[in-house]
């Protein structure tokens, strides 16, 4: 059985009424992967906005595993300390991880950024040091459309982020480098410069999924 663990920010979680690239991803990977596998983590709700917490299970299809360690709000800085032991008590073999939005935001800068990304990933390592991780950089967004000195910062820290995935990859951990969709567009794919809608939640499904085809051989190239 393999595991996969989906970790991330907003983006990740969803909110209530929303299908998630999580689901599009388990979807496509029960059609194009040949064995036997889920997706775990400590977390399976949606964020509520009307609640604002994380306390909805509205999925638009709540058929499949939901389990997952992302948060409305989070970053590498929140999930640093917390990927260790998701790892052990639900023993992911795969990490799906989108996160650095709201670290650049709100937290850190781009080199403090990269240091949590080294921390969260020794912190893996640490709980399994067999664990293969996808990592996916900042995607486009409304803000850094209009935000100059953050729009710096991101594209400062996706460099960063290239080069820490490089360093940092091992042939017993693999560390891979899924290239943001290079057909994403903010203003088609989202429904507020930020948040996938259903073509984003495909987009960034087909992302990971064609980046574990190309370097592992693992499933098929995405298909929506």
């Amino acid at each position: 059985m393999l595991r996969f663990m989906p970790v991330g920010d907003s983006m990740t979680i969803g909110s209530a009424g929303e299908h998630t690239w999580r689901y599009r991803l388990w979807r496509h990977l029960c059609a194009a992967y040949g064995g036997p596998f889920t997706f775990v983590g400590p977390r399976e709700t949606l964020y509520d906005k009307e609640a604002e917490a994380p306390v909805s299970y509205a999925y638009a299809d709540p058929g499949f595993p939901r389990g997952h360690l992302a948060g409305w709000g989070e970053g590498w800085i929140h999930m640093a300390p917390l990927i260790g032991d998701a790892v052990r008590r639900h023993r992911a073999d795969v990490l799906l991880v989108s996160l650095g939005l709201i670290d650049l935001g709100f937290y850190t800068d781009a080199e403090q950024t990269a240091d949590n990304v080294r921390a969260f990933v020794a912190a893996a390592r640490a709980a399994d040091p067999r664990i293969r991780m996808v990592i996916m950089p900042v995607t486009p967004n409304i803000r850094a459309e209009h935000d100059a000195p953050f729009a710096t910062q991101v594209a400062r820290f996706n460099e960063l982020l290239a080069k820490t995935a490089a360093e940092l990859d091992e042939h017993s951990s693999p560390l891979l480098l899924a290239p943001p969709p290079p057909s994403y567009d903010i203003h088609t794919d989202t429904y507020d410069g930020t948040h996938p809608g259903a073509s984003g939640e495909h987009k960034i499904a087909a992302a990971f999924a064609d980046a574990m085809h190309e370097a592992w051989g693992l499933g098929a190239p995405y298909e929506a």
